[in-house]
């Protein structure tokens, strides 16, 4: 049911604006469409990531960085998550495919994007031994508003590339969190503390769970969601984002 919806989005912003790119509305024969509905500069500037990252926090490195403890960026902090994967950084293309999407008629976009994340990055995140796959989720008010969880669109179809099952409602976000504009990380954790709770019957003991966002600018985010799902009795909590900032 949710693809059918997903993929009428889709057929309806092409009758819209047909045979175009939905990032940057190039015009089928311009620059070459690909089945995606990516024009082929778009595609491969969303899918290739030119930069090493680091596998737990997933910012950029060096080439030659060793981040056995951790890079620069995370080293020293206590991030709930195990590991991290990002589609790429947060710039350029992807940073204006992530824009996009944060409006309901972006939602064929983020679906298309998760299937890319699923396409190029799917080894790396069938290697984590996922069992389940979760967004972080929006406030209730910001959904309403938005029309949709661009992230839950972007875990579906990473589920469904991974062959695992989909839990859009494992986690629910009690309280709405102002936009992170703090200055410091203290000041991002302290924000979105206490703000995710499990669903009521929910069930992760011992499981890997793959949870799924946007952007992961400091983690703040992404930590607190994977800290109450290891509370929950998760084994581990794997973070897949779009974007790192």
């Amino acid at each position: 049911m949710l693809r059918a919806v997903t993929e009428l989005t889709r057929n309806i912003a092409q009758l819209i604006y047909p045979n175009t790119c939905l990032i940057c509305d190039a015009r089928e024969g311009d620059s070459g469409m690909h089945r995606h509905g990516l024009c082929t500069e778009c595609h491969h500037a969303v899918a290739v990531d030119p930069f090493p990252t680091c596998p737990w926090c997933a910012q950029t490195v060096g080439p030659h960085t060793n981040t056995a403890n951790g890079c620069v960026e995370c080293r020293g902090e206590s991030h709930s998550f195990d590991a991290a994967v990002r589609l790429g950084p947060y710039a350029g293309k992807l940073r204006t495919a992530v824009l996009r999407t944060k409006v309901l008629a972006g939602e064929g976009l983020a679906d298309l994007l998760g299937r890319t994340f699923a396409e190029h990055r799917g080894t790396n995140l069938a290697a984590q031994s996922i069992d389940v796959v979760a967004p972080v989720p929006l406030y209730w008010w910001r959904k309403w508003t938005r029309g949709y969880n661009q992230s839950a669109a972007v875990a579906r179809e990473l589920a469904a590339g991974l062959n695992v099952p989909f839990e859009p409602h494992l986690l629910y976000r009690i309280r709405h969190t102002t936009q992170h504009v703090q200055s410091s990380r203290t000041a991002r954790q302290e924000n979105i503390r206490g703000a995710f709770r499990l669903r009521l019957g929910a069930r992760v003991t011992a499981q890997t769970i793959l949870l799924v966002d946007d952007v992961m600018t400091t983690g703040s985010t992404a930590s607190e969601a994977a800290r109450v799902l290891r509370a929950a009795g998760a084994d581990r909590v794997v973070v897949a984002v779009l974007a790192r900032a």
